[in-house]
């Protein structure tokens, strides 16, 4: 490594002091124009978010895995069980196929001991809180 003499050194520090204080990067002000429907679409959208309460139920977890096996696995699961409605989520890497919205554990469980029978690897998810 090599040391600098002591005028290379002063030279070097005044020439940086002046560089960066010709540099004026933050001095531009950004006006944002936007239309005031807008803010209307996004309160409306929160009201509505509000209203739906999806993580007081329980749900049934019946797959997870590639996106034409859950689409596969959810036809066939609503073939047989048209009172139960079911979704797939897509939580990275997987899909999962959720199935009820089941407001009781008791109700959850009940139904789950009866898709055991056909799923192998089915549990119950917890309403988050």
């Amino acid at each position: 490594m090599r040391i600098l003499t002591p005028s290379k050194r002063v030279f070097l520090t005044l020439t940086m002091f002046t560089l960066a204080y010709n540099i004026h990067a933050q001095d531009q002000n950004l006006t944002v124009n936007q239309d005031p429907k807008f803010d209307q679409l996004l309160n409306d959208k929160r009201k509505i978010n509000t209203s739906i309460n999806t993580n007081d139920t329980y749900k049934i977890q019946i797959f997870s895995g590639k996106s034409e096996e859950a689409k596969k696995t959810l036809s066939d699961f609503k073939r047989e069980y048209n009172n139960i409605d079911g979704t797939i989520i897509f939580n990275t890497p997987n899909y999962k196929v959720m199935v009820g919205n089941f407001k009781t554990r008791i109700e959850a469980e009940r139904n789950l001991a009866d898709i055991k029978k056909k799923y192998k690897s089915v549990f119950l998810i917890k309403p988050s809180k």
